[in-house]
């Protein structure tokens, strides 16, 4: 049985101390909105792994960590 492509096919896993959330989204652009929302400021998370739904799993796209927003 095939694997239905997800509703969101982008998902952040935020992570650091007392921090640990996922959150899907429709796009790459609303997934990388939230990065910089959360790893920018006095943020307690610590970085982000993007993935995206492709062949039936989640794949990894990019790691980024709080030093590398602005």
């Amino acid at each position: 049985m095939a694997t239905r492509k997800p509703r969101n096919p982008w998902r952040v896993i935020i992570t650091g101390p007392d921090v640990g959330a996922t959150s899907d989204h429709t796009s790459e652009a609303n997934a990388y909105t939230l990065v910089r929302a959360v790893l920018g400021g006095d943020s307690p998370a610590e970085q982000a792994r993007i993935e995206y739904w492709e062949s039936g799993a989640w794949r990894w796209f990019e790691t980024v960590t709080a030093d590398e927003i602005p």
